[in-house]
């Protein structure tokens, strides 16, 4: 059985899992900053699983139009992800980066799109990280019966999108969740930010973080400094972040209710990809697929 939200949130162990699992998003970001960053805003991230999921599923029904530029610009405005305009320029982003590539047309009109296998890679290791939470939770072996299928992205990616896109609290994140899921890099500033939160200081009100350097923090997120300071003073204005001493020459805390608002929009995901990978063929049983939002042939 999938692990519910309910599950998680009161797990143990998964204050330690969570920081284990913001470090090893944290490598990945570091590995290929420009492809990681995809999936470092709220809205992009949405978008890039908008189009790995029809691309999977119109491979799987072996359609010969293929995933195209307007059936992806349909699929993120029908879902209320982008707009047409936002969603046209995301696909010209990832074409120009080389994230995603033109295959050779087959009706002398459309061009298909693929995404490359660098891309394909990338969020296999997301998926990898996060089911490496799960398996920490209890002692699963998601990880290994994933790592064993070469199909296994294109089998599970698609019902995680679902569940994603069907899911208020991903859509509608909290107060100071949402201020950086609308900021360039956010996911990672939030990683950043709780990767050096001790587990054992969980439940102090103002838990430090070990950050100091608001510069060295933007230079190695290739952020403006002047940016990231402005989201950060919302967020101290909102009680959320501080700093122990002097602003910007002491270590910055997180408060209890922020550190709880990201663990638990952790746990959502985690939910989300635990079901995903029960819907899938991947375990010995299969179950019905709940999330069928992003099939193209409904």
């Amino acid at each position: 059985m999938a692990l519910d939200v309910e599950d998680i949130a009161g797990h143990p162990a998964l204050h330690r899992s969570v920081r284990a699992q913001s470090q090893a998003l944290l490598q990945a970001y570091e590995a290929n900053p420009r492809l990681a960053s995809v999936f470092a805003t709220q809205q992009r991230w949405l978008m890039a699983h908008v189009g790995l999921a029809l691309h999977f599923r119109l491979q799987a029904n072996d359609d010969r139009t293929g995933l195209t530029a307007a059936r992806f610009i349909d699929m993120t405005c029908r879902h209320s992800v982008a707009s047409r305009n936002t969603a046209d320029a995301f696909i010209k982003e990832m074409l120009h980066y080389k994230f995603v590539q033109h295959l050779p047309s087959r009706d002398g009109r459309s061009r298909p799109l693929l995404p490359t296998v660098a891309t394909q890679e990338a969020v296999a290791g997301w998926v990898m990280a996060h089911l490496a939470t799960l398996d920490s939770l209890d002692d699963g072996r998601r990880l290994a019966a994933f790592a064993a299928r070469p199909d296994a992205l294109g089998e599970l990616q698609p019902l995680v999108a679902d569940g994603l896109l069907s899911s208020h609290p991903v859509r509608e994140p909290k107060q100071t969740f949402s201020l950086f899921t609308w900021l360039n890099n956010g996911g990672v500033v939030m990683d950043w930010l709780m990767s050096g939160v001790d587990p054992d200081h969980a439940g102090l009100g103002q838990i430090p973080t070990g950050i100091v350097s608001i510069a060295e923090f933007a230079n190695w997120l290739k952020l403006s400094r002047t940016h990231l300071a402005r989201k950060l003073r919302d967020a101290e204005q909102l009680g959320s972040i501080g700093w122990l001493g002097q602003r910007g020459h002491s270590v910055m805390w997180v408060s209890n209710a922020f550190h709880q608002e990201y663990v638990t929009a952790q746990a959502v995901k985690l939910a989300i990809i635990d079901a995903a990978f029960e819907n899938c063929s991947l375990p010995e049983r299969r179950t019905q697929n709940r999330f069928p939002i992003l099939d193209p042939t409904l």
